[in-house]
């Protein structure tokens, strides 16, 4: 099994989240940002990376969306501004 990312993206600050999960992050965001990768991603125009997660397995992967879906709101967004305070698009960022 290889490895997988949870992320949240946003459409600006303390914006509508989207919690996903994915063993391809930079050919997931594309689709997000193409709208393709979900109806609520496009719906809400969602095209910014603020957090993504590396874990060594999908399954880890899995597990950490599922956990990161059932928090609040409030603890998402303290999540993102823990690790990204600026709410910068990571996108760039991580494929470096």
């Amino acid at each position: 099994m290889s490895g997988g990312w949870t992320y949240i993206m946003t459409n600006r600050v303390r914006g509508v989240l989207y919690v996903g999960v994915t063993a391809d992050l930079p050919a997931r965001i594309h689709q997000h940002r193409n709208g393709q990768g979900s109806d609520f991603c496009a719906r809400y125009k969602l095209g910014r990376l603020v957090l993504a997660e590396p874990h060594a397995t999908i399954v880890e992967a899995i597990a950490r969306e599922k956990a990161l879906k059932a928090w609040k709101r409030s603890w998402k967004i303290e999540l993102v501004e823990s690790a990204n305070p600026q709410w910068h698009d990571l996108f760039e960022t991580i494929l470096s």
